[in-house]
């Protein structure tokens, strides 16, 4: 089974998310990356009957990178404890073609999620639905067409780091959900959960989880 697993231990799994996949199963049937994780356990550390993969977070089905699974309902109650408490560090890599206003920026926008069409938007401060938003991004490298982003949210919110790019004008690579002209063939978007920093729930020690961005042509231009 292809699984690219990027740490285990007693406690937890962490896997390399392709774009495509889903986290969950979802109403299109297609078979969730959790299943696909209780097989793989199931098959390397030969386990009878049910095993469990619990879903701690998640993330976009265009969006590549690291997604945590826990192996247990204990490190599942603690790692959704971390995560409620924003004790985790979250990076992120975005691709755009258009330059950023600034090299490093902080960015704070209010937003409202449309659940009819599965989006978010940025609206004014005073509308009393929205939910404020921030993140951190800075330029960290560029090719002749595009500008790779590190970006590292300060919460949560649908969409969130799609949204708020592409408020400032520099909507990410195949997102033509949120302004970019055209799609990627594979029907990806390059936006990629790079890495995720916590203090271990159980042994206590510090966890820093790196997931190297999909083999692809922009990507490894602005990897170099």
């Amino acid at each position: 089974m292809e699984l690219e697993i990027l740490y285990e231990d007693n406690h937890l799994i962490a896997v390399n998310k392709k774009p495509g996949h889903i986290i969950q199963g979802d109403k299109t049937g297609d078979e969730p990356l959790s299943e696909k994780v209780k097989q793989w356990l199931k098959e390397k550390h030969n386990k009878p009957g049910n095993v469990f993969a619990g879903v701690i977070h998640r993330i976009d089905r265009p969006v590549s990178g690291v997604v945590l699974f826990a192996k247990t309902s204990k490190a599942l109650a603690r790692m959704n404890e971390l995560f409620r408490d924003r004790k985790i560090e979250k990076t992120y890599w975005a691709v755009v073609k258009n330059k950023p206003p600034q090299n490093k920026q902080t960015l704070v926008h209010y937003l409202i999620k449309d659940e009819k069409n599965n989006r978010s938007k940025a609206v004014t401060p005073e509308n009393k639905k929205a939910l404020r938003s921030e993140l951190d991004y800075q330029v960290v490298a560029q090719t002749n067409t595009y500008f790779l982003l590190e970006i590292k949210p300060t919460t949560g919110r649908h969409h969130q780091i799609r949204v708020q790019l592409a408020a400032i004008g520099c909507p990410i690579k195949g997102d033509v959900k949120y302004g970019f002209k055209r799609t990627n063939d594979d029907g990806s978007i390059h936006l990629h959960a790079r890495s995720l920093h916590f203090i271990h729930p159980v042994s206590k020690e510090p966890i820093d989880i790196v997931a190297p961005p999909p083999n692809e042509t922009v990507w490894n231009a602005c990897n170099k």
